[in-house]
């Protein structure tokens, strides 16, 4: 059988991609690497409520509902952002991943599990795994592999920009569930966190470019609390050059699509997979597959999300600049009570470019902000 579309990894974008695929009526097959969809779960699993929204599923996943954030500065310095609506809800991953992949399944997608692409010859995906070796043959791939995508490397195609290195733990600890706390100074060069799950149990963790292991010691050890489970994980951020080519299209994490002020994934994920799979149907429909016909993908995704992905990784260049003390300067000067009001009106995770807009015509930010004046916070816009 020759398949119309098959995807690669069954992650939220994967899944994602494989549903609109199958409900345009094209011939879609999914290969995931592991024998369960879902594990082993690298997310921190905070999901903004539009990027819940995308991932259609019920309410199953959820572990709790979340109004707002604490900063707080390596000298003590917090800010407390409190919309007293839910803005983000934490999910258990691995239940949301599953899920989104049976939709994918009751559309008409078909899974092999336990599945791993290792080349490519002509027009035949080569795989191996617990169904032996293979030679599938398809139209068109659409590559959701992650970070390390093999298909990136089998086709030599320029990869994202920066990686950053993660390492998360789950544990026992009592907060306030409203509440997501970030650490700025724990990863200088990104942030640490702690993520409530439940009654008293959160999710600790960060991201950064090096010395990952220490600093992640120096993190855990202030809440003198038993590790229940611990993973680590690369985030990709900035992305390829051209996320299409040699008949596949490549979308989530696998093309840079996280976002590089939050390292979030998931709406951007799934946006990219819908608008390939909306191009996959096309070139399927057409029969055409030259890097013209797939270049209309990135086309799509520039419009829908290229302005915030690019605003976004200046900001996170700019966050290498910020030293200590400009950051406490920056958490002091934002906890007034005009512009908390701007961040609880104008906030959004996903989309963060419109609030950065709203406070640079502050006054109050404006006449304080010197640091992020100098270092170019203007010119994003």
């Amino acid at each position: 059988m020759v398949y119309d579309v098959i995807v690669i990894g069954a992650g939220p974008a994967g899944s994602a991609a494989a549903s609109e695929c199958a409900k345009s009526g094209l011939a879609t097959l999914c290969i995931e690497e592991h024998g369960t969809i879902g594990y082993p779960v690298q997310c921190a699993g905070l999901l903004s409520n539009a990027a819940f929204a995308e991932c259609r599923v019920s309410e199953r996943p959820v572990l709790t509902r979340v109004s707002g954030a604490r900063v707080v500065s390596g000298t003590g310095s917090e800010l407390l952002i409190d919309a007293k609506v839910q803005k983000a809800v934490v999910v258990d991953r691995g239940s949301l991943d599953r899920e989104m992949a049976e939709s994918a399944a009751n559309a008409g997608a078909e899974f092999l599990l336990k599945t791993a692409a290792y080349g490519i010859r002509g027009t035949a995906l080569i795989t191996r795994g617990a169904h032996g070796h293979k030679e599938i043959p398809f139209r068109l791939l659409i590559a959701a592999d992650g970070p390390r995508s093999t298909i990136a490397r089998i086709y030599g195609m320029p990869r994202a920009k920066t990686y950053l290195a993660g390492i998360q733990a789950d544990t026992l600890h009592d907060c306030d569930p409203r509440f997501v706390e970030l650490y700025p100074d724990a990863s200088p060069d990104f942030f640490g966190w702690m993520i409530p799950t439940g009654k008293g149990r959160v999710r600790i963790g960060l991201c950064g470019q090096s010395n990952i292991p220490e600093r992640f010691k120096a993190l855990i050890k202030k809440f003198k609390t038993p590790v229940t489970h611990l993973v680590t994980g690369a985030l990709p951020l900035g992305l390829m050059p051209r996320t299409y080519g040699h008949r596949t299209l490549f979308v989530g994490d696998a093309a840079g699509f996280a976002k590089p002020t939050s390292g979030g994934g998931v709406y951007t994920g799934i946006r990219s997979a819908r608008h390939a799979a909306a191009i996959a149907a096309i070139c399927c429909e057409t029969d055409i597959f030259t890097d013209t016909a797939l270049g209309a993908y990135e086309q799509r995704w520039q419009t829908d999300i290229g302005r915030d992905l690019d605003r976004g990784f200046r900001i996170f260049q700019m966050r290498q600049k910020i030293s200590a003390g400009d950051m406490d300067a920056l958490i002091r000067l934002l906890n007034d009570p005009d512009i908390v009001r701007t961040i609880v009106e104008y906030g959004d995770m996903d989309r963060p470019g419109d609030l950065v807009k709203k406070l640079l015509l502050k006054p109050a930010f404006l006449k304080r902000a010197a640091p992020l004046i100098r270092l170019g916070l203007q010119s994003l816009f």
